[in-house]
């Protein structure tokens, strides 16, 4: 495993995935200052005003879609000149092939999730917001990084399955509505998507009941271990396209 995670970070090595991880977080948050800015007659609960406006575009879209990106880019050299052949004829597991590759997109989501956080305070502080960094939004980004692992072990095995670039990044922004939905109708705790909503506390800021908090942490491990399954056996008993 140590070996699989190594190589795929070597992959990464001269790549401009660190690029796509900045940038994206950052258009989010200048998105959702902007709107902050323009709503301040409105908006009058300092830190936590602000952090709706921002992780309501970072955590419902950007967010999603960065995901998609990562899981795409990292299996993209994979999907060239006929790679899978020789990845799934070495010696190495298929389980670890996978869990290296989602292991990996997990770490760059979390690099994302601190780079949007310092943002977010460093936007705080030039709005002079009155009153301590809230610390509960510390919380809220770890826990939407956990939902977010959910969403990388399907949006990995798209990845695996659909040679395209861009198909699964585009699944991924229909998904982002269909949990918005989801998450509308109190339905939000069995789609992946809307347990990122729920885990950023985008829409709503409320604290969790402990059997809503319960059942968020056991969703999201249900939802990571039953696409990392469906993955790795389809990896194992169904040929890749490589043509």
């Amino acid at each position: 495993m140590r070996r699989s995670i190594s190589a795929e970070l070597l992959k990464l090595r001269h790549s401009r995935i660190g690029l796509v991880l900045a940038v994206l977080p950052a258009i989010s948050l200048l998105i959702g200052c902007a709107n902050y800015y323009v709503n301040q007659g409105v908006l009058q609960n300092g830190w936590y005003s602000l952090w709706t406006q921002v992780s309501l575009f970072y955590g419902e879209f950007f967010l999603p879609i960065l995901i998609a990106i990562c899981c795409s880019y990292i299996c993209r050299l994979e999907h060239q000149n006929r790679n899978w052949n020789m990845v799934l004829s070495s010696p190495v597991r298929v389980a670890s092939v996978y869990f290296a590759k989602l292991i990996v997109v997990s770490i760059l989501i979390l690099l994302a999730q601190a780079l949007f956080m310092g943002l977010y305070w460093l936007a705080g502080t030039l709005f002079s917001l009155p009153g301590p960094f809230p610390l509960e939004t510390i919380g809220w980004t770890l826990r939407g990084w956990y939902a977010s692992i959910s969403i990388c072990a399907l949006q990995l095995g798209l990845s695996l399955r659909i040679r395209s670039f861009a198909t699964p990044i585009g699944i991924s922004l229909c998904a982002v509505f269909i949990g918005l939905g989801m998450y509308v109708v109190k339905a939000g705790v069995f789609f992946p998507f809307s347990l990122l909503t729920i885990g950023m506390s985008v829409l709503s800021q409320d604290k969790l009941s402990s059997v809503q908090n319960i059942l968020f942490w056991l969703m999201n491990m249900a939802f990571i271990i039953l696409f990392a399954t469906m993955s790795i056996r389809r990896l194992k008993n169904k040929d890749i396209v490589t043509s």
